[in-house]
């Protein structure tokens, strides 16, 4: 029981973390006069997986061996297959919700093409990722593909911060952010103040992270549960669920490209660098259980982008399939399938 207490501390100081990096990252964008597309896919995103980040980062580095690097995969990979589903499924619910304050639903208020250039990284950078999990034999070319999902995450990010084609960018206004945590009466805070509450809440994450990791090795033994299956269920939940809810708010607001990016765009990053950090510290061998997930998560974001592409537009009924993929793999680990 004290460990479990100990879990919910490390995740509420992670938490901390978080809402403090992404709100220093806001503001940040907000101070350099950023899009939406920019703010929504680059910075709300990074600062919102950067504890997923630092989760599999720290348990690599720190865990024991074998049950350190399987809750750094299992982190690594539980990530894209949340925001895939079950942060797709919550967007979902949250147009339905809104659905009388907007006379065009059930269309979305998304710019097809953000979503659509983030979703087509995506796919193609995680499957490139993927696929280098069957090459553990062949280092050389693992490093070569860890190096490439950076460089060209680079590229994206570059391609976003320039535009990357959106018709109508606007600058993020200040209602849509809190103000700045520390300094709460300024509505221009100084650049240094912003960098110091960026640093400030890496230590908060590092820390949580760290107290996180110890906890689930020794959780997973007493339960007898795979550490790998315990922290790709736990960690992504815990560490980007609840600031998913910043697209909630967003899409109340009616700023559906900021709230999808910011889902759109975390999936790029963790399907490009953390998936680099795991082919480059781990063995990156994947399982079963690991490779369904993978398969659910292609699923649920394919079904997006086919009617994005098609289409040209994006409905909530498509997000909530989401939510029936990620049903369907809870329902297999309970059932001990897999």
């Amino acid at each position: 029981m004290f460990n479990w207490i100990l879990l919910l501390i490390a995740l509420g100081i992670i938490l901390l973390g978080a809402t403090v990096f992404t709100n220093g990252l806001e503001w940040f964008g907000k101070k350099m006069k950023l899009s939406d597309g920019a703010v929504g896919s680059i910075f709300a995103a990074i600062g919102t997986a950067l504890p997923e980040t630092l989760v599999p980062i720290v348990a690599i580095m720190f865990g024991t061996a074998e049950a350190g690097h399987k809750i750094g995969v299992g982190a690594i990979i539980g990530a894209p297959f949340m925001l895939g589903t079950l942060a797709f499924f919550i967007s979902g619910l949250a147009v339905i919700w809104n659905r009388k304050k907007r006379d065009d639903y059930p269309v979305m208020r998304v710019d097809t093409i953000v979503m659509r250039r983030d979703m087509e990284y995506f796919m193609i950078l995680y499957a490139i990722a993927i696929a280098a999990s069957f090459l553990s034999g062949h280092p050389v070319i693992k490093t070569f593909i860890a190096l490439s999902l950076v460089l060209v995450y680079g590229g994206y990010v570059l391609k976003t911060l320039r535009g990357g084609g959106e018709p109508e960018a606007h600058e993020i206004e200040e209602s849509e952010i809190d103000p700045c945590f520390f300094a709460p009466k300024s509505h221009d805070p100084q650049m240094s103040i912003i960098g110091f509450q960026v640093l400030s809440s890496l230590l908060l994450i590092v820390w949580g992270s760290y107290i996180f990791v110890e906890k689930v090795q020794i959780i997973s033994v007493q339960m007898g549960i795979s550490p790998f299956i315990l922290a790709m269920i736990i960690a992504p939940i815990a560490t980007e669920l609840p600031e998913k809810f910043n697209s909630v708010i967003w899409i109340n607001k009616g700023k559906d490209t900021l709230a999808i990016g910011n889902v759109t765009g975390a999936m790029v990053f963790q399907g490009s660098i953390i998936t680099a950090i795991g082919i480059m510290m781990t063995d990156w061998h994947l399982n079963a259980a690991a490779l369904l997930t993978v398969a659910l998560t292609f699923g649920s974001v394919g079904l997006a982008y086919v009617q994005i592409r098609w289409k040209k537009h994006l409905t909530p009924g498509t997000l909530l399939v989401g939510g029936a993929f990620y049903f369907i793999f809870l329902v297999l680990i309970f059932m001990g399938k897999i």
